[in-house]
């Protein structure tokens, strides 16, 4: 594998010292809008307002728990753009949701359901708990709530959740049926990654991660490199890298990491992924047999082909950057990669495809799942994986001519993709009043 020269390893470490320690996701994101908005002829007013979200919501959820005590949660609902159609965006339980995450996250939603040419906006919501500390039923009760919570400015033509961090179909058939109860219909397209029983679609579960595989297969034949001849490490083996992990693993790369909270499964011969439980499947299981255990700071800076951080945001910064020895990032998480860290590895030549691409399998079968809610008409697992396949080589082509015209990094061309979708859009509907 090809290394970066002295010069530019110690560029992108005077870079790190130089540059601020940290940043939200919202910094982030903004961060990246004025950059790519750089490279094109765009209104500045049309970019200072895809700055802001046009509405976040602030809730007080309060729920019973099972010992009759009453504990009240924060939960917020941003919702940045709809201009292309109705705010599309996951739902999180963490401990750690904040406001500006919620912002940030739903701007990001803009620009990769544009990048896929999706007619929705963004949006992105949550919870500030760990829902390792509710029982199921308390977590159906904070889900019921905070659904009511939402109520009026949710909806199949307003905004459509879907599962994140820390919630699953289940809770967005609760999310439905709360929904349903209170409108007096059954109205299943509300949310999406449903179980396919209440109209959740085949396939919608794996997406992201089979999305993710599809884009590192692309970008592989873009730089000639044969998938029997990569290295592959994962950061991250819940849904999306497991998922991601599995499918390379069938096509030919070698999965020499995955890891999980407690550490990384290293092999540098190759991992067996399917002999690997995820993180849905058994928690906190992905290293209980390993012979090699390694942190998942290491498995960050292993010297593979190809390195995918497909678990928490921000995990590639400034710090970490220069010691990053993968040829290409694909980006599972959402902002695995800080704008600090992603300028440092722009001057070390490491390609990064980002996450508004390569995980964009998600959102599209969530569109997939909206149309069948809409038209009452369930496809086969068949036709939503060949459907998925189309959608991402058609937005790897957009990106790819947009990457090679303007001579940008990949994440800069799927902005520009992005945001002339998104520009052109506000300049016809105009500005009202």
């Amino acid at each position: 594998m090809s290394s970066s020269s002295n010069a530019s390893r110690e560029a992108a470490e005077r870079q790190a010292k130089e540059s601020p320690v940290s940043e939200s996701a919202l910094e982030t994101a903004r961060r990246q809008l004025q950059h790519a908005a750089e490279s094109l002829d765009i209104d500045p007013n049309i970019v200072e307002r895809l700055k802001h979200p046009k509405r976040v919501q602030e809730v007080a959820v309060p729920i019973k728990r099972d010992d009759g005590s009453v504990d009240v949660f924060n939960g917020y609902r941003a919702q940045h753009d709809s201009v292309r159609g109705p705010y599309k965006g996951g739902l999180r339980y963490h401990p750690d949701v904040t406001r500006d995450e919620c912002v940030g996250l739903s701007m990001w939603m803009t620009w990769k359901c544009a990048v896929m040419d999706l007619p929705f906006g963004g949006a992105k919501g949550g919870v500030a708990v760990n829902p390792k500390e509710l029982s199921e039923t308390e977590k159906e009760r904070l889900t019921r709530r905070f659904t009511e919570e939402l109520r009026e400015i949710i909806g199949p033509n307003q905004d459509i959740p879907a599962p994140d961090m820390g919630t699953d179909p289940q809770t967005m058939a609760w999310m439905m049926d709360a929904y349903s109860m209170q409108e007096g219909e059954t109205t299943p397209g509300v949310v999406t990654g449903k179980p396919p029983v209440i109209g959740g679609s085949e396939g919608r579960e794996e997406a992201p991660g089979r999305s993710v595989a599809l884009i590192t297969r692309l970008a592989c034949e873009y730089y000639d490199r044969d998938l029997d001849e990569t290295t592959v490490a994962v950061q991250g083996y819940g849904s999306v890298g497991a998922n991601a992990a599995r499918l390379l693993d069938e096509w030919g790369a070698t999965i020499v990491a995955v890891s999980d909270v407690n550490g990384a499964l290293y092999d540098p011969d190759g991992i067996d992924t399917n002999s690997v439980p995820s993180h849905d499947e058994e928690p906190e299981a992905v290293t209980r047999d390993a012979d090699t255990v390694i942190s998942n700071d290491e498995l960050l800076t292993l010297d593979v082909d190809v390195l995918i951080p497909a678990a928490l945001g921000n995990v590639i910064t400034q710090d970490n950057a220069a010691d990053i020895e993968a040829d290409l990032v694909v980006e599972g998480a959402n902002g695995p990669t800080t704008a600090t860290a992603d300028s440092i590895l722009e001057t070390r030549d490491i390609a990064v495809i980002p996450d508004i691409l390569a995980n964009a399998g998600g959102v599209t079968v969530s569109y997939f799942e909206w149309l069948q809610d809409i038209n009452r008409r369930a496809w086969s697992l068949e036709r939503v994986y060949d459907e998925l396949e189309t959608e991402m080589e058609r937005a790897w082509r957009a990106v790819q001519t947009e990457f090679e015209r303007h001579d940008v990094t990949w994440r800069d061309a799927a902005y520009i993709v992005a945001l002339s979708r998104i520009a052109a859009a506000h300049e016809t509907r105009g500005l009202w009043p």
